[in-house]
Order: structure tokens, then sequence, then C-alpha cells
């Protein structure tokens, strides 16, 4: 497992009873988890006293609880900052986890000896984009919801990146990189967090098993000759990692050569020492 340890404004405190408490910042959370199947004690008394605590309906969905917790706040993670609110479905507009994979492709970013392009399709708020573009990359920011567009913007002036070579576009993702390919647009990495299931800006459906390999196979036409990197996130549990890397292995590592490894992503608890998984991730690298 691959771990996002280098936080100091974000912890997983405890976990118990399909919920994680967490510090953000200067707030406590309580939220949901699918993967906390184990009931142990909750010692900890901010399991009582949280700023928010996020309630799912056996019905499907759910709503926010909150105790003086402001409409939005900010964390660090080194040099980035990252403007927080709740809001639908128990999300902050972050995933902590994904550190783990900006520690990786950063030092591949400032170790190359040339320009680097990334793209960057279902960029949600700005993560992945930011920690590139610090990093020294060119970055396109694809996502089909203009507010979370909006949102990365927001995040990027609030990390001093306000300035950087950054193409922020509202924009259906496989049907950006289709006229790409057209236009015989090349980018040195391509990085990927496609949902389980979404639409674009015109209803276009995205399933996340009917579509991901093709969309892999698509994207490797838009890599440069010598390209730098490629991540797949995946948030779906029944993607294994095993089958990131064979999709990698198939449709990039065949043409360019390199290494890809797979592995669950997580995030340390502080509580009791363990690790709680947080997805998948795959990387191919040259």
């Amino acid at each position: 497992m691959w771990i996002a340890d280098g936080w100091k404004d974000y912890e997983v405190l405890d976990t118990s009873g399909g919920e994680k408490l967490e510090r953000w910042g200067d707030f406590h959370l309580v939220r949901p988890d699918p993967q906390v199947i184990w009931n142990t004690p909750r010692e900890n008394k901010l399991w009582k006293q949280p700023n928010g605590h996020y309630h799912r309906s056996a019905q499907g969905g759910g709503e926010w609880d909150f105790f003086n917790l402001p409409e939005q706040w900010q964390i660090g993670y080194k040099t980035l900052r990252f403007n927080l609110k709740p809001f639908s479905f128990k999300h902050t507009g972050l995933f902590p986890e994904q550190a783990t994979n900006w520690d990786w492709f950063s030092g591949l970013i400032q170790k190359a000896d040339k320009p680097i392009k990334v793209l960057n399709l279902f960029a949600y708020t700005g993560g992945a984009t930011l920690a590139a573009a610090a990093a020294g990359a060119e970055v396109t920011h694809v996502d089909a919801s203009k507010g979370m567009v909006s949102w990365a913007k927001e995040n990027a002036k609030s990390s001093g990146l306000g300035d950087a070579p950054i193409r922020w576009l509202v924009d259906d993702c496989v049907k950006f990189v289709e006229r790409e390919i057209r236009r015989g647009n090349k980018y040195d990495a391509v990085i990927m967090d496609p949902p389980s299931y979404g639409r674009g800006p015109k209803g276009e459906i995205w399933k996340i098993e009917d579509s991901i390999y093709d969309f892999v196979k698509l994207c490797a036409q838009i890599l440069s000759d010598n390209p730098l990197f490629y991540l797949i996130n995946s948030y779906t549990t029944g993607l294994a990692p095993s089958v990131l890397t064979y999709m990698l292995e198939l449709e990039v590592r065949s043409k360019f050569g390199g290494t890809v490894k797979s592995s669950e992503i997580g995030l340390p608890v502080s509580g009791n020492g363990l690790f709680l998984p947080c997805g998948a991730s795959g990387r191919w690298s040259r």
C-alpha cells in the first residue's frame, strides 16, 4: 500500500463502526467509510464533539450536522493550500490520500531534463493539477463540472499558483481527448481520476467498467514520443490494482517501455496504528 503520510494539517484520528474521525486543520469531522467494517471502542472524546458529522441514510445519500464549523476553511500540504467546504455526499473537496501520488509524480517532473506538459482528466478541485504545476509542469486541467473548475482556480490562487501555466477547461474528458488527437496535440504525462459513474456537461454517460479501458487506450495516443508518466486512480471497489496494471501494461508499457506498478493507496490512522485503504492507483513511468 502507498501511504500518504506527509500531512501536517490532516489526520485520520480513529476508525470504527463504518465511520472515520478526521482532523482537517483546526476542525474535526466524522464521515462514513465503507472500508471500516470493524467495531472498536471509540475512546477519543472527539467522536462525540465533532465540528461536522455526515449521517448516511438507509435510503441512499445522507445529510450533514454542523457544530461550529465555518462554511469554508483552508489546509495546506507542503507549498499547496486547499479551500475546503463540506458538500454533497460527505465530501470536503479534497482526497488527502492522493498526496502519495502528488509526491511521486512531482519528483519525476522535477528530475526531468525537459519542460513537461501534463494532462489532468476528471481533475476535480485540482490537487494533482497544483502539485504538478508547483513541480514545474505546464498543466491542462479538464473537468465536466464548471463548479469544480472554479474551485480548483481558487485553490491555485490560494497556493500562489494563480499565474502558473495552467489551462482550465470545462469539458467532457473523452470528447476533449478525441479533439486533441485530431489536433495533433501531445502530452508528456496523463493523470486521470475517473468517477465510477458520471455525466458530462451534455448528459454524456460514463460508467467506469464499460469505459475505462477504451479511454486508457485513447489517451495513449496523445502521449509524446518520450513521455514521463501515466497515473490512473480508481475508487471503484470492483477494479483491483492488478486491473490497472494490465491496462497500463497493454496500452502504455508495450509502446514506450518503462515500468508499471499498481497498489492500494491509504492513510495512517494515528489512534490505532492501522492504515485505512482509500482506493487504488496504477503508475507507469519511463
